[in-house]
């Protein structure tokens, strides 16, 4: 985590496992984080504050052709804008809380491996990282659910990015959560219900990405919120729906009831192609997943998707039939 005054802090990418996308709706989901994809911020004490760029923010190409795929993978915005919006969010909340940062500055560069824009929570994995790293350096603690609250505020307030606060209680909080937003508890406290829960009462859980079909959540979200704020009743009654979804879920889970899981999950997934338009591509990848007899639903916005599998020769035949369709295939290291 430390060495040589060399601070590296990582957050983990995020699986929405089921009742995605209520929690941004005063619903109920069950995310957990994995290992096998992550964000890394490593910073040191300098003479003056400075943003390393990564490969996402350069600006210099070889040709045009370069230009156009650069933009493809990584859209228009790199990552020191989450860097940047992170750290004005962390500096108003000290100053808030009369906390002196000491006039202490460093120099920070980000890391990334979480396939962009593929509902995996790249981009909240980023800010999460930065602000265990500015905690570790400045000596501060956030209580976890308020840091949630404010590493939402980052993307939703500072960067105008639609999204609910699913992601980053299961980034801060870590391992498997179940999360409870209830309108009135929310209201009351300023955060939910959530509950960690054992990793091992899982059923086997594989999951699966492809970058090609990536698509931003502010895109995503938007639509689904002018729905919802509109009171269309399919897309509300969707969110209750949704909701009851993962507490049928953890209910399964602590009662021993794995069997159960699987087609809960795919009744999430049925539920949402039902509400709004699906790429193609997404409905094909899930489709082939479940060909082969196992569940599948989206971790997100689409793009990438998680599932319940029976045995190894289920997860065998996942890989042969996704990965020539360019889809990646992993069992995720749940932390």
């Amino acid at each position: 985590m430390e060495h040589n005054g060399i601070i590296r802090r990582r957050a983990y990418s995020r699986a929405g496992f089921i009742g995605n996308p209520s929690d941004g709706y005063f619903g109920k989901t069950i995310s957990f984080t994995f290992s096998n994809l992550y964000s890394e911020i490593v910073m040191y004490e300098a003479p003056r504050l400075e943003l390393l760029p990564n490969s996402r923010d350069r600006a210099i190409y070889k040709d045009l052709d370069e230009l156009g795929q650069h933009i493809r993978e990584y859209g228009y915005y790199g990552g020191i804008r989450l860097l940047q919006a992170a750290l004005k969010r962390f500096h108003e909340y000290c100053k808030n809380e009369d906390i002196d940062t000491g006039g202490k500055v460093f120099a920070m560069r980000y890391f990334s491996n979480i396939p962009h824009h593929v509902g995996m929570a790249g981009s909240s994995a980023i800010i999460t990282a930065c602000f265990r790293g500015m905690m570790q350096f400045y000596g501060v603690d956030i209580p976890n659910p308020e840091l949630a609250n404010i590493i939402l505020s980052v993307e939703t307030e500072e960067l105008g990015i639609g999204a609910g606060l699913q992601d980053r209680v299961a980034q801060v909080y870590q391992g498997l959560t179940y999360m409870d937003f209830d309108k009135k508890t929310m209201e009351r406290q300023g955060y939910g219900n959530y509950e960690l829960l054992d990793p091992s009462l899982l059923p086997n859980v594989y999951i699966a990405y492809q970058r090609e079909l990536s698509e931003g959540s502010e895109v995503f979200h938007n639509d689904i919120r002018a729905r919802y704020n509109m009171g269309e009743e399919a897309i509300v009654q969707g969110m209750a729906t949704w909701a009851d979804l993962a507490k049928q879920v953890r209910d399964a889970l602590l009662t021993g009831r794995q069997e159960d899981i699987g087609p809960l999950l795919d009744a999430n997934f049925d539920l949402r192609s039902s509400l709004y338009k699906i790429h193609p591509d997404n409905i094909d990848m899930v489709d082939a997943a479940r060909s082969v007899g196992a569940s599948a639903k989206f971790t997100g916005s689409g793009g990438a998707i998680v599932g319940t599998y029976a045995d190894e020769s289920v997860f065998s035949k996942l890989q042969r039939t996704l990965e020539p369709m360019g889809i990646a295939v992993l069992k995720p290291d749940i932390i």
